[in-house]
């Protein structure tokens, strides 16, 4: 391992080990997933939530059971 190594080094090299364990198409899907993301998750959950009791949240969760079983 590299232990002085500049952060271009590791990124290098990082990526290099990705592309040679996962293939170039795989590396890319590995890598969407630390996309940055943008807005303030925390108020738009509140947001989506606001109203919700927990019976609405199992009815919901039952109601989804239900029709993938179909």
């Amino acid at each position: 391992m590299i232990q002085t190594a500049s952060i271009n080094e590791i990124r290098r090299e990082g990526m290099k080990a990705l592309t040679e364990r996962l293939g170039y198409y795989g590396t890319l899907r590995f890598l969407e997933q630390f996309e940055i993301g943008y807005g303030d998750y925390t108020k738009e959950r509140e947001n989506f939530q606001k109203g919700l009791t927990i019976d609405d949240v199992a009815n919901a969760i039952y109601s989804k059971r239900k029709k993938e079983k179909k």
